[in-house]
């Protein structure tokens, strides 16, 4: 995954540039108010958005797994009626999937 728009956006909000490709060679600075960034600095952020993302791996894993929130819906309608039965299933099922898919892969 490049990062190099979202490091754009990041460093100079609002500026105005293109990208030609997927490097900092192939940017073109058009904005006349913001100073462009250099290669350093977009290198920079590229790699904390990239370690952010990889440090999110986890969750990204556990999304599709989770159960569907029209369960915990379910579930919370009748542990109001005092039948704890569907919510302590729901727990245990999102459970499952964090110990499948721990934070610190």
């Amino acid at each position: 995954m490049n990062f190099i728009v979202e490091a754009l956006h990041n460093l100079r909000p609002g500026t105005k540039w293109s990208l030609d490709g997927d490097s900092y060679s192939g940017l073109d600075w058009l904005d006349e108010t913001q100073s462009k960034p250099t290669k350093k600095q977009v290198e920079t952020e590229v790699a904390r958005l990239q370690t952010e993302y990889n440090q999110q791996e986890y969750q990204r894993l556990r999304a599709p797994e989770y159960p569907d929130l029209k369960e915990l819906a379910d579930a919370l309608y009748w542990s109001s009626k005092g039948d704890n039965t569907k919510l302590d299933e729901y727990y245990a099922k999102c459970e499952a999937v964090k110990l499948k898919y721990p934070k610190d892969l």
